[in-house]
């Protein structure tokens, strides 16, 4: 056959054949060869010119339809939660098609502006006319700025409020979207550079005034990309739930079970209750019952609820708000064990032995009311015999109970021997109009180690029995550190007149050791702050592990569901272990657990660094009344550009510039971790003793700048260096060498 096909037919051929559209398909499939070739190639450029076919790279595509694979954009969730993208080119005549996003198990979460590669289905009698399958991601959203706009005569600049960042942003007049002079502004990245070598940017959103009290919290929620906002279908789907009955749950409101929480909680993920236990068998052993929100009965897998707890991973915790991983109808209210109404738990009942040892443990889906809320401090004055109305009701039956337990638990715990730092907590505290009243340390009272015991117990209870049924979960994995972080931490030890032990393999209990040597030492603070520097960090994941910090081999958590989606997992898969209904894990979650151990793991992380950030712009802003004063602090970290130094009053780290370090050229010994002077041969290591004066603080950035004035009691000259921070003594030496040169050269060429 070496007919040539008729227009039509060419055009009925592509669209039923979208994958074969190169010019040799379209003449195999019409058996054309030789110099008919030449004949097909003037009619597909005919259909060309008409508007009828498009020539992308070697094949012909119809204008008004889309390649099989594409590069699509994705714009984010409709009003029901699904995810919708648009194609990044679109040649033909009407609007660009929407393109609905099928997910598959172990895709990654995708977010709006990301860029991906997906395969296309065409259908019909849809409002979207594509269906999209992700192939892979191929780029993300465009780069974020956030910052401070500062208004030119042609558009502005944005100074970046990252303390890190060492450029301005160019935006242009047409790119300014009205923001004033002095705003807080977030921008996206609006192409190359500039004339002057500056990227270019265009602003997105105006957030007001930066020195708003509320502007220290939402800076970090931009800058970090934490999802503030619950969409309206989330937020449907939350209002429309109901409290959970007695129905398929065993009924538990009879049992004391009280919360212990800070006195600010506004939810109360979990509640205790213990007492001795009546079994001959085991003489002074213990019952502990540990109850958790079965966040599970309302939030089911990947309903609008789910994806977006998913995405969030997790809370998000700042001095003057919260960022919740539920919207508040459950996180404050149906999920949480509020005093005195009937609330659906997952309860784990715990038989302890004298010694604290768990001999067995049992879960219950039941449905518990709290008989009261109470906070750390009044618990711990209640047991110290300084009982209130609330607490002393409670004390024989309840509280004293609970700390016979807790007693048991640790004489396991000094046996076990997990590692034990001791890095007081800072704790902003803010006046009623948002202002930084006072910066403190908290106080760590037992009331705060009885639960946390109790919550470790439990967590361990719960990846036991998943483990013994056979039932995936994610568990929270802590590996040890790595030979390198060992070996650094040694050299910090011995250098501080301490010893870790070599060629043995490390446990917890060996850097607990250390630790007491340094207790009550000059040296302690640098000690504990080396070892947690050593340590990995803790993640998600599926693989059976162990926590290398808690010295247990099975680990998960489990007790925190309202705040963490790792535990919701937790609970499904308890769900699923114990047959308590449809609402577990499902094999597409199971199969999907690394990618979502890995994604949660991230947005932990990125919720530390935010919390971290909001804290340095909390100090920032409580210090910079006090430029000028002197400070004393420890040295905590050394860098090529400068040291940190932590002040003992506020915990706060801030920045010695190489400039501000006296007179003298340093050089750095990143193995050692010190600089040395290279006049006097001054050694600044970590650990040492300073005292300094505030230069600046930048409550906008948190931004901390500090003068050296002593090191170890010894005063350091003040000036400047030399510029470039030369030795001027080696400058007038090689200045000399030069003019010899130069000398010599003419004395030369005159011979």
């Amino acid at each position: 056959m070496n007919k040539i096909p008729s227009k039509a037919e060419i055009l009925e051929w592509i669209e039923q054949n979208p994958t074969k559209t190169a010019k040799r398909d379209i003449a195999k499939a019409f058996g054309i060869k030789g110099s008919a070739r030449i004949d097909l190639k003037q009619l597909l450029k005919e259909l060309q010119a008409e508007g009828h076919l498009e020539k992308r790279k070697r094949s012909y595509q119809d204008p008004d339809r889309l390649p099989p694979v594409s590069v699509l954009m994705v714009t984010g969730p409709d009003s029901q939660g699904d995810l919708f993208a648009k194609p990044m080119e679109w040649h033909g005549e009407d609007r660009e098609p929407n393109v609905l996003l099928i997910p598959k198990a172990g895709d990654p979460a995708l977010g709006e502006g990301d860029r991906i590669l997906a395969r296309l289905t065409l259908v019909k009698d849809e409002s979207h006319a594509y269906e999209g399958r992700l192939i892979r991601r191929i780029g993300t959203n465009p780069k974020k700025v956030l910052g401070i706009f500062r208004k030119h005569t042609e558009g502005g600049r944005i100074v970046p409020v990252d303390k890190g960042a060492d450029r301005e942003w160019a935006v242009a007049a047409t790119d300014v979207n009205g923001a004033k002079d002095g705003e807080l502004v977030e921008a996206e990245q609006a192409g190359p550079k500039g004339r002057m070598g500056l990227p270019r940017a265009r602003i997105t959103d105006r957030l007001g005034d930066p020195t708003a009290p509320k502007a220290v919290s939402l800076i970090a929620i931009h800058q970090h990309g934490i999802p503030d906002a619950f969409p309206d279908d989330v937020v449907a789907q939350a209002d429309a739930a109901t409290p959970a009955g007695l129905d398929g749950r065993e009924d538990l409101q009879d049992m004391p079970l009280i919360t212990i929480d800070p006195s600010d909680a506004r939810d109360h993920d979990d509640a205790c209750y213990a007492h001795a236990d009546d079994d001959p068998k085991n003489a002074g052993g213990h019952v502990v019952w540990v109850a958790i929100a079965d966040v599970a009965a309302y939030v089911t897998p990947d309903s609008a609820l789910d994806r977006e707890a998913r995405k969030r991973g997790n809370s998000t915790y700042f001095p003057d708000r919260v960022v919740p991983m539920l919207p508040d109808r459950l996180s404050g209210d149906l999920c949480s064990l509020h005093e005195g109404v009937p609330r659906a738990c997952i309860a784990v009942r715990m038989v302890l032995d004298a010694k604290g040892n768990k001999l067995s443990h049992s879960f219950h889906r039941g449905l518990m009311r709290s008989p009261a809320s109470l906070h750390y401090e009044e618990v711990q004055d209640a047991i110290d015999g300084r009982p209130n109305a609330r607490t002393e009701a409670l004390l024989e039956p309840v509280l004293k109970p609970l700390y016979a337990a807790y007693e048991a638990l640790k004489l396991a715990r000094a046996e076990r021997q997990p590692l034990d730092l001791d890095l007081p907590e800072r704790r902003v505290e803010l006046a009623e109009d948002g202002t930084v009243k006072s910066i403190n340390f908290k106080d760590r009272l037992d009331a705060h180690r009885l639960i946390e015991e109790f919550m470790v117990l439990a967590n361990v209870a719960a990846a036991e029995t998943l483990l013994a049924k056979k039932v995936s979960l994610l568990y929270r994995i802590h590996e040890e550190p790595s030979p390198d972080k060992l070996e650094s931490l040694r050299e910090t030890a011995q250098a501080s007149g301490f010893t870790l032990a070599k060629g043995q393999v490390l446990q917890t209990r060996h850097l607990n050791k250390l630790l007491n040597d340094a207790a009550g030492t000059d040296e302690a603070e640098l000690i504990n702050l080396s070892t947690l520097r050593s340590m990995t960090q803790a993640y998600y994941g599926p693989a059976h592990i162990g926590h290398f910090g808690l010295a247990l081999k099975s680990y998960a958590h489990f007790t925190s569901p309202i705040r963490r989606y790792a535990d919701l997992v937790v609970h499904r898969a308890l769900i699923t272990a114990h047959g308590w209904g449809k609402d577990g894990l499902r094999p597409e979650d199971i199969e999907s657990l690394e990618q979502t151990g890995a994604h949660i793991s991230d947005t932990e992380r990125r919720s530390m660094v935010a919390e971290r950030d909001t804290t340095d712009r909390y100090l920032a802003s409580y210090l910079s009344e006090r430029v000028g004063n002197e400070f004393t602090g420890r040295i905590s970290g050394i860098a090529r550009f400068g040291v940190f130094v932590k002040l003992d009053e506020t915990g706060a780290d801030g920045l010695l510039p190489m400039r501000a370090l006296g007179r003298e050229y340093f050089h750095h010994d990143a193995e050692s971790q010190t600089l040395r002077g290279s006049d006097t041969g001054m050694v600044i290591s970590l650990g040492q003793r300073v005292k300094v004066r505030l230069a600046e603080a930048t409550p906008v950035t948190g931004g901390i700048l500090l003068e050296l004035l002593e090191l170890e009691d010894q005063k350091i000259k003040q000036g400047s260096r030399s510029p470039a921070g030369r030795n001027p003594r080696r400058k007038s030496n090689k200045a000399k060498r030069k003019k010899d040169k130069i000398k010599r050269k003419v004395s030369r060429t005159r011979r």
